[in-house]
């Protein structure tokens, strides 16, 4: 792979979420938006990204109609492949982390205190959204048969990481 494009974690978030079952972006940016307790990427990424890997021989990039007007489908090549499991051999790593509460918690002695609760209500909301949206993904699960445990595995951790804001915000509020 020398001269080969390099390939960045958000690289692999790609070619896992096109996978053997093919995905064009519009399913990527549905897929981001479903999967954002795992991982955050601004919308545009999940657009530029998987042309760049079909430029680099990663993906394979083909029109198909649409109701208005031709979209892109992206399936894996033999080189998408490879990368993939060249990269499930290397050591996993614990998760980057960038938690924009926790750093409203350190910076609460800059402002009245319910200023700060009442900016932990929208988490809380989009906690419930989150909860939501998990419940609607546990019912497609069954409609992914080669990734049905791995999803249903995914989602229970995203349920304990919502709990575990949840036990956060009420620890936070039980500082007063």
């Amino acid at each position: 792979m020398s001269n080969a494009a390099k390939l960045t974690p958000f690289s692999y978030v790609i070619l896992v979420l096109v996978g053997e079952g093919g995905a064009g972006p519009h399913d990527l940016v549905r897929m981001m938006r479903d999967g954002r307790v795992y991982w955050a990427a601004p919308e545009s990424q999940y657009y530029a990204e998987p042309k760049r890997l079909a430029q680099a021989g990663y993906l394979e990039a083909a029109k198909q109609p649409g109701r208005t007007h031709a979209k892109t489908q992206y399936t894996l090549t033999d080189q998408g492949r490879t990368a993939l499991a060249e990269w499930l051999a290397t050591p996993a790593r614990f998760a980057r982390i960038q938690n924009e509460a926790v750093v409203r918690l350190l910076a609460s002695e800059y402002a009245d205190r319910g200023v700060l609760l009442q900016s932990l209500t929208f988490l809380e909301r989009e906690l419930d959204e989150l909860t939501q949206a998990l419940s609607v993904a546990a019912q497609r699960e069954a409609e992914l048969p080669r990734r049905s445990r791995a999803l249903a595995i995914n989602r229970r951790l995203a349920l304990r990481i919502l709990d575990a804001h949840r036990a956060w915000i009420t620890e936070v509020r039980e500082l007063a």
